[in-house]
This record gives structure tokens, C-alpha cells and sequence, in this order.
């Protein structure tokens, strides 16, 4: 997943709003959005890596969220494990029927919960976490995990937040973890209600593509929550919004792109909402939307829809796995010459589409 934004307890009827494109080598193979289970017998819903079997993204079916991207510093990398399980992790939850742990369970002084930026469970779950995970075994990676039931929102790193060329105006995180909570190698924050957005660098990163993103989403936050989910053929404004955004393939100004030690042109064609690069075999494999709707303390619903987009034909063979230099292809397709900043036509023509509508999703349950 390289592009993401997120709106946190904004509208009551909408705790949550989400968009989102995945980019990822063509030739890696992937399942579209449906719900599966966990090792543990828990269901989960979106998209799934067949290659090291995690995901991207994901929500489970207890009202936990789960979102990962890659950091980008134009390093070769050879991790010993597979990032994407890390949000299986933490979909997984605790036991069926666990009771929370008391503060004073936890080593915390009496008093403790009502000075934490997030509650019990949540503290235990997210602490053992990173107890019994060594950052240093996975490449760079943003983690965004969320527990909806409780409304605790956390984003994880295992990279410092360096401000690059044109990061002066990222936003300040909150400073909200307790003194060593985070152990060695470890990057984070609890995030109270707010807008946020990822790619491939810290959280909150002002590159152009995710202020564009961000920007559609708070335009969409304003728009009215209507009773029917949106499908593919009749999309609601807000909707189109996102869309809209998710879908550009307009690079950035030179003057406006990250530095983030890959060659100018490579930085240039990542710069887009929307990435093609067919002479790398990659680019933005799926398009996903979501919004958890609260029209009564009674009801809820979460609506999850993802468009899978088609390579161009044909894809080519790849020997390398880094996009810090040119692959070595296997018989590649002449490419034509394209301009950048041309109109494309939508890629939802050539696209899949699979959506969700899960039922009092994020709603306590009563034991």
C-alpha cells in the first residue's frame, strides 16, 4: 500500500472515512477484496498476499483496523520477514472472551487508565505488540492500527520521522506515549480524532499526491451521509471525490517531489496519486474505499468497496524486487512514448470490483 488518508472520529454519523491505492509489482500475486480467516479461526476482510500470506489492509470482523505501507529511502532491502504480517497481527485480537488487564496488571500506578491516551486492552494489545516484535526483521514500514470498538488509533514505524526536502510544514505528531513505552528501534503515536495520511514516508508527509488526497477527503467529509451504500455505475458525490483523487496520474512539479533517494525520473512517475510504470512491471494494483456509518448509538455499518486495476499487456518478467534502479526485463514490450501530464482515460473501465457491507460492524458485543 503506498497512498493513504484517513478521517478519525470527524462527523458522529461517520466515525470513519478511508481511501486508498495499493501499489505493488504486477507479477506479485494478490486476491481482491472478500472476507477469510485468520489462522485463528477469526474473519477478516480485504485484500490478501499470496506470495507471504498477510495483507496490506484489512478490518476485522471484532471492529479492529489494520493499515501498512513501505518506507521508501532508496535501499535495496532484505528483510527476513513479510511486513503484511504485522496487520494480521493485529486484526488477530485478543482471545475470545478475554478480559481486559487492570492497569495495575499492566505495571501502571492506580489511576493509571484515566491518563492514558488509549484504554487497557488496547495498551496490553498494542504493548505486546511490540514486545514480542523485533522492528529491525522488516523492511521500512508505516502501521496505522485501530480498534473501533474502544476508538484507539495508533501509527507505528520502524524509521525515525526525518524531515526530507520539503517536509518543513509535516504535521507535529502528538507527544501522547508514556516515557519507554516504545521499546528500541520503535516510531509512534496515538492519534486522537483527526485527518491523517501515509505513503512512503512518515506520517503526515506533505508530499503533493497525499495533500491531494487528504484535500478530497475533508471536501468529502462535508458531503451528506445517505441511506443506500454507493455502487460502481452510480457513485454518491463523496464518493467521486475520492475517486477523483485516487485515480490522478499527473506527477508532481519537479520543485514539489520528495527527496527519497531514488533516481529523479523513478521519483517523478511514484509522484501520481495513481502509478503506471510499465517498464518496471509495477504500478497501482487496487483502489479501495471505505466508510463505517453510525447514523444511531444502535446501528452501524461498514461499506468496503476496491476496483483491482489490469496491467498493461503484456507485463514483463522481472529480476529485481527494488525499485532503486532500472530491472533487468525479459523480453520487454517497446514501450511508447507518453507524456506525462496527458489525460488518461479512467482505469475503472478495465477494472474488477468486489465490495463489502458488513452489519453492526464495530458494535460491542454482550457476553
Amino acid at each position: 500500500m503506498c497512498l493513504i488518508a484517513l478521517a478519525i472520529g470527524q462527523r458522529p454519523d461517520c466515525p470513519l472515512l478511508l481511501a486508498a491505492n495499493r501499489d505493488e509489482y504486477w507479477q506479485r500475486p494478490t486476491l481482491p477484496l472478500a472476507a477469510w480467516q485468520l489462522d485463528n479461526g477469526l474473519t477478516v476482510y480485504g485484500g490478501r498476499d499470496l506470495l507471504a500470506g498477510g495483507t496490506w489492509l484489512g478490518f476485522s470482523a471484532a471492529g479492529r483496523v489494520a493499515l501498512l505501507t513501505n518506507v521508501r529511502d532508496g535501499q535495496p532491502e532484505k528483510a527476513a520477514r513479510s511486513r503484511g504480517e504485522l496487520v494480521t497481527r493485529w486484526l488477530a485480537g485478543p482471545p475470545p472472551q478475554t478480559e481486559p488487564p487492570s492497569p495495575e496488571a499492566l505495571g501502571l500506578p492506580v489511576g493509571a487508565a484515566q491518563t492514558l491516551p488509549f484504554g487497557p486492552q488496547a495498551w496490553h494489545d498494542l504493548q505486546t505488540l511490540l514486545q514480542q516484535t523485533d522492528p529491525s526483521a522488516y523492511g521500512g514500514f508505516n502501521l496505522v492500527l485501530g480498534d473501533c470498538v474502544s476508538g484507539h488509533w495508533f501509527w507505528l514505524s520502524n524509521r525515525p520521522r526525518h524531515l526530507e526536502r520539503n517536509e518543513a510544514s509535516a504535521s507535529p505528531l502528538p507527544l501522547n506515549l508514556p516515557r519507554d513505552f516504545l521499546p528500541p528501534g520503535w516510531c509512534g503515536a496515538a492519534l486522537p480524532p483527526g485527518v491523517y495520511g501515509l505513503s512512503n514516508a512518515a506520517l503526515d508527509s506533505p508530499w503533493p499526491k497525499l495533500l491531494r488526497l487528504k484535500s478530497a477527503l475533508a471536501a468529502a467529509l462535508q458531503e451528506p451521509a445517505l441511506p443506500l451504500p454507493p455502487t460502481a455505475l452510480a457513485p454518491e458525490r463523496w464518493q467521486t471525490l475520492l475517486l477523483e483523487a485516487l485515480l490522478d496520474r499527473r506527477p508532481a512539479p519537479d520543485d514539489r517531489l520528495p527527496a527519497t533517494g531514488v533516481p529523479l525520473e523513478l521519483e517523478r512517475l511514484l509522484s501520481s496519486p495513481f502509478v503506471c510504470i510499465p517498464q518496471h512491471g509495477y504500478g497501482t494494483r487496487s483502489t479501495l474505499i471505505a466508510r463505517w456509518l453510525r447514523p444511531s448509538a444502535a446501528s452501524s455499518r461498514l461499506e468496503v468497496q476496491e476496483w483491482t486495476h489490469r496491467p498493461p499487456a503484456p507485463v514483463p518478467a522481472i529480476q529485481t524486487t527494488s525499485l532503486t534502479a532500472a530491472p533487468t526485463l525479459q523480453n520487454p514490450a517497446p514501450q511508447p512514448h507518453a507524456n506525462p501530464r496527458a489525460p488518461h482515460p479512467s482505469p475503472l473501465t478495465q477494472s474488477g470490483y468486489s465490495s463489502l457491507c458488513i452489519s453492526m460492524w464495530g458494535m460491542p458485543t454482550s457476553s
